[in-house]
């Protein structure tokens, strides 16, 4: 293959590759609004894209395979050191963060929320108990050829207004419940 063939294809293949090192060029320009992992992950790519379009230049420049393939082998080593070095950084950084989330410790709950909790459940059972009782007693009274759409949509009612009845109460506890204010660190 001559040089001027593999030329034209790394050229088109470093033009083709502005979907990874453009966002990767904002990263880094970013600055500190990025985190130090992804930061190098950025220089990583453009150490790679770099490299190729090195590869291009050297490939219309060069005599031989020797000179390219070198500079193809340090640029792909160079990218691979920094994306490791990225990979160890963001590890570190989760459990920094995990860390960090771990010492502000569990939120205690608000006042009354287990009493809401039973509440609506109550409120929707007793609607579900209702409506089964309904339906029970329209099937019981006999097959009415008019009153067939009644078995169906009467449960069907009775079952909304109570949801409904649940909705209102649930709404209302958490508009009225205590704020606290408070987070509890752990020492």
């Amino acid at each position: 293959m001559a040089h001027a063939v593999a030329a034209l294809g790394t050229t088109a293949l470093t033009a083709a590759g502005c979907v990874w090192y453009l966002p990767a060029l904002a990263d880094l320009r970013a600055g500190a609004d990025r985190p130090d992992s992804r930061r190098i992950a950025a220089a990583a790519c453009l150490t790679g894209w770099a490299g190729a379009g090195v590869l291009d230049a050297l490939l219309l420049v060069a005599r031989g395979w020797r000179t390219p393939l070198v500079a193809a082998a340090v640029g792909a080593a160079a990218t691979i050191a920094l994306r490791l070095y990225a990979v160890v950084r963001r590890r570190r950084e989760e459990r920094e963060t995990a860390a960090h989330w771990a010492r502000l410790g569990p939120l205690p709950p608000p006042a009354g929320a287990g009493r809401s909790r039973r509440a609506v459940a109550a409120v929707v059972g007793c609607g579900a108990a209702a409506a089964l009782a309904v339906a029970v007693l329209h099937a019981a009274s006999g097959p009415d050829g008019d009153a067939r759409w009644l078995t169906a949509a009467a449960p069907a009612a009775i079952m909304a207004v109570f949801l409904a009845a649940a909705a209102t109460y649930a709404h209302a506890s958490r508009r009225t419940a205590p704020a606290t204010g408070r987070t509890r660190v752990r020492r």
